[in-house]
């Protein structure tokens, strides 16, 4: 079992995240989530919660469907399943620290939003 901060049944974790209880259950059936269960029960810790948000952040603010959001999701997954093997292979080897600082900018990439992205692109206008 996986350590958590909290644990929340489906009502409560819904309203954590701004969604209605149907939302979790199709995005567990989509694969998206996989909550614990306890008998009859679906229980979410605090990082369930927070994918939920990023969910609901890829499908409400920058429009992709569950295929989009399945391969954003499963990207992210392996580059950080890649950073922590990378961290724990040597932990202070100096030439990883850009392949780290890359991975890193990768996965605030996938998540961005459009309009984040134009603000960004309007200020590197601006300073030249």
């Amino acid at each position: 079992m996986k350590e958590a901060r909290g644990i929340y049944v489906m009502r409560i974790a819904s309203r954590l995240a701004g969604m209605h209880p149907q939302t979790l259950r199709k995005y567990e059936r989509e694969g998206l989530l996989k909550p614990w269960r306890s008998k009859n029960a679906r229980l979410y810790a605090e990082d369930d919660i927070a994918r939920l948000k990023e969910i609901k952040h890829m499908v409400n603010d920058l429009g992709l469907n569950m295929a989009g959001v399945r391969l954003i999701l499963e990207i992210r997954d392996k580059i950080l399943q890649f950073k922590n093997e990378l961290a724990s292979a040597n932990p202070k080897y100096e030439s990883q620290k850009p392949l780290d600082a890359l991975l890193d900018n990768i996965l605030e990439s996938l998540t961005a939003s459009p309009l984040q992205e134009k603000l960004n692109f309007q200020d590197n206008i601006n300073e030249k």
